[in-house]
C-alpha cells in the first residue's frame, strides 16, 4: 500500500469506517466486518454484514466520503 493509500485509510478509520462499528449505508444498516481496503484512489471497500438479513457484502464507501477523506473539494 502506498503513503496516499495508508493516510486515506486512516482518515476513514477515523470517521467511523472500522471493524465493529454499525453504519448506514445505500439505505441498508451494516455491521463493519473489516477496516477499509483501499483498491484504488476513488475505489474504497469494507467488508459488512446487513443487519437485517445477515448477508455478508463487501460495499462501497461512498466517494464523495472518499473525497472528503482525502481532503479534496467537490466542483459543485
Amino acid at each position: 500500500m502506498t503513503e496516499k493509500q495508508v493516510s486515506l485509510c486512516t482518515r476513514l478509520k477515523r470517521l467511523g469506517f472500522t471493524q465493529g462499528n454499525q453504519m448506514k449505508l445505500y439505505g441498508e444498516e451494516f455491521e463493519l466486518l473489516s477496516d477499509p481496503i483501499v483498491m484504488g484512489d476513488n475505489l474504497v471497500l469494507v467488508d459488512a454484514m446487513e443487519r437485517k438479513s445477515g448477508r455478508l457484502r463487501r460495499v462501497r464507501i461512498p466517494l464523495p466520503v472518499v473525497n472528503m477523506a482525502n481532503g479534496e473539494r467537490s466542483a459543485a
